[in-house]
């Protein structure tokens, strides 16, 4: 980061955390204990809808000792920036995708690279099991803890410019990626040019050519009104990368045994009533971008498939090898 950037990151750090600071000052009431959560997805989001249920049940299982203050949209700061409050304590919580948490968790990179899962019985299995449970917890080296994952569907892609029916459409063309360098190397591997953007900026350059296309699951793709200009839609479902739930680990260490069993109470309800919403949104979000005009295309995955395949020799003889093998072995 250049001096510029570190400055506008540290002013940002330092607003956000006063406002944090000012935000529980008028309390009557100092036993209760708040967290602020912060993220960057809009309201209408079933990730949002499913935090503002985490934080109802948190406040009732704790008989309204233990509070939630959300702050949606990004008013806190983007992805990485929220990553970095967590881990100076400045911020309790919040939501990230896998893809931009492996800059800080190399083993998150399993996530971004495609076709790793058979299908949604097998990612699920994988996610509730031994294997998801140690991905939760191996951010705690570097200060933040996972309490559960949010689904976040397929990444699949749309264009503005043609339909994708196989990889030969991708060729030359510039897809909009997450910060991630295995989100990189996919788009590589099928011969695009990946351009990272940020969320809140990809509308923009859609629409004026900055970049060809980009990949997101359905919900998110119709809550952005992406569909606007992108009128393409193929559902290759290259990526299933879920959303993580973060704490501090200043902040979970700081609360004592019958606080942690709440919150990661009120988590896993949270987690269990998102994938209920998630897989509505996701019926409801394809209905209404078709009835918007997009042409959904759901093509052969196979030379899909077989186009990633190099990608899996780039981690022969290290931890995201043997990961992607105990992943494999899952029944």
């Amino acid at each position: 980061m250049n001096k510029s950037g570190r400055q506008s990151f540290g002013l940002r750090t330092v607003a956000a955390a006063l406002a944090l600071l000012l935000a529980g000052c008028g309390d009557a009431d100092r036993s209760v204990q708040h967290l602020k959560l912060a993220h960057s997805l809009d309201i209408g989001h079933p990730v949002h809808e499913a935090m503002v249920h985490m934080a109802k049940v948190l406040a009732d299982l704790s008989g309204g000792t233990m509070k939630i203050d959300i702050y949606p949209s990004g008013q806190l700061g983007s992805e990485r920036e929220l990553i970095e409050l967590l881990q100076i304590g400045s911020l309790a919580m919040t939501k990230v995708s896998a893809s931009p948490l492996e800059g800080f968790v190399p083993e998150m990179k399993v996530f971004s690279i495609p076709y790793v899962f058979r299908d949604g019985d097998h990612y699920w299995k994988v996610l509730e099991g031994e294997i998801g449970r140690e991905l939760l917890l191996a951010p705690e080296r570097v200060r933040l803890r996972g309490l559960g994952y949010y689904d976040a569907g397929s990444r699949s892609f749309y264009m503005t410019t043609h339909p994708v029916r196989s990889p030969a459409d991708l060729i030359g063309q510039k897809i909009r990626v997450q910060k991630s360098q295995t989100s990189v190397r996919m788009i590589e591997s099928l011969g695009g040019a990946a351009t990272p953007i940020s969320w809140g900026e990809l509308y923009t350059a859609l629409q004026q050519g900055i970049v060809d296309g980009a990949e997101n699951n359905p919900p998110s793709f119709h809550l952005s009104r992406h569909y606007e200009v992108s009128k393409y839609y193929t559902l290759d479902e290259h990526t299933s990368v879920p959303d993580i739930l973060l704490i501090s680990t200043h902040v979970w260490l700081g609360l004592n045994n019958t606080q942690r069993g709440w919150l990661q109470q009120a988590a896993d309800e949270s987690v269990r009533f998102q994938r209920e919403l998630w897989r509505k949104a996701t019926e409801e979000a394809l209905i209404a971008v078709r009835d918007a005009g997009v042409q959904i295309i759901v093509p052969d995955k196979t030379p899909f498939r077989e186009a990633v395949k190099p990608m899996y020799a780039l981690y022969r003889g290290t931890a995201v090898a043997k990961l992607l093998d105990r992943i494999a072995a899952v029944e």
